[in-house]
């Protein structure tokens, strides 16, 4: 299988880390969607990251698909199986997949928008839903379940939280969330995290 796109892209880690946490053999081209338009194009055409390219040559996009992909295929799910639980599970993926959205649209916001195309209400909107999905995530995780560590839930909290403060750090307050900067700490700290570093 090919994982096409940059590290730093949240999506395109997500689907890295679920990759090594699922012992599944894989090549990662470090391909940009800004700076490598035309070569990525030429492996999908929508030119979304991140990509997958299996091993039959189909092309799969978006991460949550990629990674349902993933775990037919490794014939386990990184979450818990109870239906109670696993709601739970998706409503903290769901929150930090939010939060990972709003700071895409105020990184594209600040980064490729001159200054004078600012919109200001729109901005501050975005930074109330960013802060929502950081506090509600904080609540989840203040009392995490047992099921917790090596889950989706918990891959995608801590890669939310690492592709925030890196992008965006006036963004954050780290001190407000504890419980998110700890569970990042730990999670940044094991082999599968390691093996793809944010870049």
């Amino acid at each position: 299988m090919r994982l096409i796109g940059m590290l730093d892209s949240p999506y395109v880690r997500r689907v890295a880390v679920t990759l090594r946490l699922l012992d599944l053999p894989f090549a990662h081209e470090p391909v940009s969607v800004f700076r490598h338009y035309d070569a990525f194009a030429a492996i999908n055409p929508v030119v979304k990251a991140p990509t997958l390219v299996t091993d039959d040559g189909v092309v799969l996009m978006d991460s949550s698909v990629i990674i349902e992909h993933l775990e037919r295929l490794a014939g386990r799910r990184l979450g818990p199986g109870p239906l109670a639980d696993h709601a739970r599970a998706q409503r903290i993926v769901g929150l930090a997949l939010a939060a990972c959205e709003k700071t895409v649209s105020l990184v594209y916001e600040f980064n490729l928008r001159p200054q004078e195309k600012h919109h200001a209400p729109w901005i501050d909107r975005v930074r109330t839903q960013l802060g929502a999905a950081w506090s509600l995530l904080e609540a989840e995780l203040a009392s995490p379940p047992a099921w917790l560590e090596g889950s989706q839930a918990w891959l995608t909290s801590a890669v939310a939280w690492t592709f925030a403060v890196r992008t965006l750090p006036e963004s954050v307050e780290a001190g407000a969330y504890p419980s998110l900067a700890a569970l990042t700490a730990r999670a940044e700290a094991t082999p599968a995290f390691q093996a793809a570093p944010f870049d």
